[in-house]
């Protein structure tokens, strides 16, 4: 199989493990047989190891130079990629009734709503800052088609997911707790500055690890 054949296929799994594990009747029907707990453990596994495999496609594609790699690269996308980290350090795990990866989410106080009440999605929003900053330095073909496809995909991915929760929430008290949300205070949650400090180790850990994870080795490049 060529390398373009094994990229287009491996974007296709992306799409299809994406889409089918979260519809209705299959994620109730796995739910049931998981747990809750099971159905999020399996389905970020298999999503790791697809967005692994889509990522060594990628890198096996033919390559065709779109555009140079920017002399500061790596600060570009430390610059983007630190807010991603900071949002979803002080978002997981938190309740937010308006995306997916909430917990306890009937604890939601939409007059102290965190980061939710001005960030709906920020599993996706963080997705999008990534996408976007190694889009940016990435120029090869097969790099950019994945870059912005993962910006497009956490565009759309907002989009549908605002419509499925008008649907299960009533259109009314979706745009109601949005309302009171928006307006609110904007706070953050306990032991917020525990969380940063993983976000921080978790950040140093990808850039030395990101020779294993992409083929591209970059912590050299923050040396003096």
């Amino acid at each position: 199989m060529s390398g373009w054949a094994t990229y287009i296929g491996a974007w296709a799994l992306f799409l299809l493990t994406h889409a089918v594990p979260v519809r209705p009747p299959v994620k109730p029907w796995l739910v049931a047989r998981l747990g809750p707990v099971g159905y999020g453990a399996a389905y970020s596994a298999l999503s790791l190891g697809v967005l692994a495999g889509l990522f060594i496609a990628a890198a096996r594609a033919p390559y065709v130079p779109l555009w140079p790699m920017p002399v500061a690269a790596h600060w570009i996308a430390l610059a983007t990629i630190l807010p991603a980290v900071a949002l979803l350090s002080l978002t997981l795990g938190r309740p937010n009734p308006f995306s997916f990866g909430g917990a306890n989410n009937d604890r939601f106080d939409p007059q102290r709503p965190e980061l939710m009440g001005r960030i709906r999605h920020p599993v996706l929003a963080a997705l999008g800052l990534w996408a976007g900053a190694h889009l940016i330095v990435n120029g090869a073909l097969a790099h950019a088609l994945m870059f912005g496809g993962f910006a497009a995909f956490a565009a759309l991915g907002i989009w549908l997911i605002d419509r499925r929760k008008q649907r299960e929430m009533g259109a009314t008290a979706w745009q109601d707790l949005r309302r009171r949300s928006r307006s609110a205070r904007v706070t953050l949650p306990p032991q917020a500055g525990g969380r940063l400090a993983a976000g921080v180790i978790v950040t140093c850990a990808l850039i030395a690890s990101h020779h294993w994870l992409s083929g591209v080795v970059i912590w050299p490049r923050f040396l003096p």
